[in-house]
């Protein structure tokens, strides 16, 4: 019976709630605005404000992902790209790790049952509506850029309300178990005190 619970719990703690953003039509200047902000080359600077600080924060984020991603190198070449496109964005960091542990389990592969795709479960319609032919979905940083662009544009459209705007980014809008999922694995694995109060803030 142990057994059968350490099972249980283990595989909880792995299964992922990857959803599908919803194609919705754009106007012209909403479509221009985020085909310019996935199709900008990323600059050759460090999105920390100090070497110390991208010290400080990879030292306590790497270790809470190694079990999902051995390889410290790339370990941490996600990090630093994590940090990147979500502080380009304009979203936390945490956020956006939290987000990557519901959607995909960090699984680089991953593919939904809708076919939604990579660590951030993108839908590839996106590529056609906003990005470019030879963007990849399975790409680390496309698919962190597209990723972090989407959730963005929820949030902009939501006026800042981060539990519809989670809702939107998964399809599912309204309800409350993907938030909530979001909110414990940003809360619980990626260090944000604050996150308690997600959930609650748009309902």
């Amino acid at each position: 019976m142990r057994r059968l619970i350490a099972a249980l719990l283990c595989f909880c703690a792995t299964a992922t709630y990857a959803g599908a953003q919803k194609y919705e039509p754009l106007s012209a200047s909403v479509q221009g605005a985020l085909h310019k902000a996935v199709s900008d080359s990323r600059p050759a600077v460090s999105s920390f404000k100090t070497s110390m600080d991208a010290v400080d924060w990879l030292t306590t984020m790497s270790p809470r992902l190694e079990k999902r991603i051995p390889g410290r190198e790339y370990r941490i070449d996600l990090l630093r790209s994590v940090h990147y496109e979500a502080t380009r964005a304009g979203l936390d960091p945490q956020l956006v790790l939290g987000l990557m542990q519901v959607e995909s389990g960090f699984r680089k592969y991953a593919v939904s049952s809708v076919g939604a795709r990579g660590y951030m479960q993108v839908m590839p319609f996106w590529v056609k509506l906003i990005g470019r032919p030879e963007d990849s979905l399975f790409d680390l940083r496309t698919n962190l850029r597209y990723g972090c662009t989407i959730l963005r544009h929820y949030l902009d459209i939501e006026k800042g309300d981060l539990y519809r705007a989670l809702g939107r980014y998964n399809g599912s809008l309204g309800k409350p178990e993907y938030p909530n999922m979001v909110r414990a694995a940003w809360q619980n694995n990626w260090g944000y005190e604050k996150a308690g109060k997600l959930a609650q803030a748009g309902q």
